[in-house]
């Protein structure tokens, strides 16, 4: 597929939706002619208004490849966002977007590997990991650290829930703003505090393993997480990440 191709607006139909958490939505479009994706790979996502003014903005693809011509999305609100609110809260089945991509080549899981995968969330970092899980679906040792604030903020937190059960990931949660365990009706438990040598020792795998690691979240969280992993023996050459946010 040549790039000019790939990297063409097209049209994408909202077909499905649900909320994953309070400011957390999944977005399933129908996109004609889509050319497909790799797991870790992302779009840009148009909006115009009927003035003519635009806001473009970039999301993560959830879904797994292929997917034919569908294509989900899950996106975060954000308070100050231009198209983050209109997507978690406004749009409705049937309605439309511009979608360009998909975009990047260093930041994807190899499907070939046979490795076991590493990976590590923070927050709506969860999103490109998923398609990661879900395109690996069990086919390779998969181990995933996904750092929130409560068991509330947890995106996918069925899915995980489903996919720790059946074997096709292991997952660790942390929660960095609760102290105590959540209480039963919340059937999610996990370790508390922030990433820390500790967490990383007891929720990845060792650096003989030679994993291939893939790290997602705001720039401070993946920036810590690295270097904990560097500290553990991991090569740094093995570490792949992609964050959010300004740097510390």
């Amino acid at each position: 597929m040549s790039t000019p191709h790939r990297l063409a607006w097209r049209a994408a139909t909202l077909v499905d939706a649900s909320r994953e958490t309070a400011t957390a939505r999944s977005l399933v479009f129908d996109v004609p002619g889509w050319p497909g994706h790799l797991a870790g790979q992302h779009v840009i996502v148009r909006l115009t208004a009927a003035d003519g003014y635009s806001a473009q903005r970039s999301y993560s693809i959830a879904s797994a490849p292929p997917a034919g011509t569908r294509l989900e999305l899950t996106v975060q609100r954000l308070a100050d966002g231009e198209v983050s609110p209109y997507l978690t809260d406004v749009m409705q089945p049937g309605d439309q977007v511009e979608i360009r991509g998909p975009i990047g080549g260093w930041f994807v899981w190899d499907h070939d590997s046979t490795a076991p995968v590493q990976l590590i969330a923070g927050g709506s970092g969860i999103v490109p990991l998923m398609s990661m899980i879900r395109a690996a679906n069990g086919t390779v040792p998969v181990r995933l650290l996904y750092s929130a604030r409560t068991p509330a903020d947890i995106i996918y937190s069925g899915e995980l829930a489903r996919r720790a059960a059946d074997g096709s990931a292991a997952v660790t949660h942390l929660f960095t703003r609760i102290t105590e365990q959540p209480p039963p009706a919340a059937n999610i438990t996990g370790l508390r505090g922030r990433i820390r040598a500790e967490v990383v020792g007891a929720a990845t795998w060792a650096a003989a393993d030679k994993p291939a690691i893939f790290v997602c979240g705001p720039a401070g969280f993946v920036e810590a997480a690295a270097s904990l992993l560097i500290a553990a023996g991991h090569a740094p050459s093995t570490i792949k990440t992609e964050r959010f946010g300004p740097t510390s």
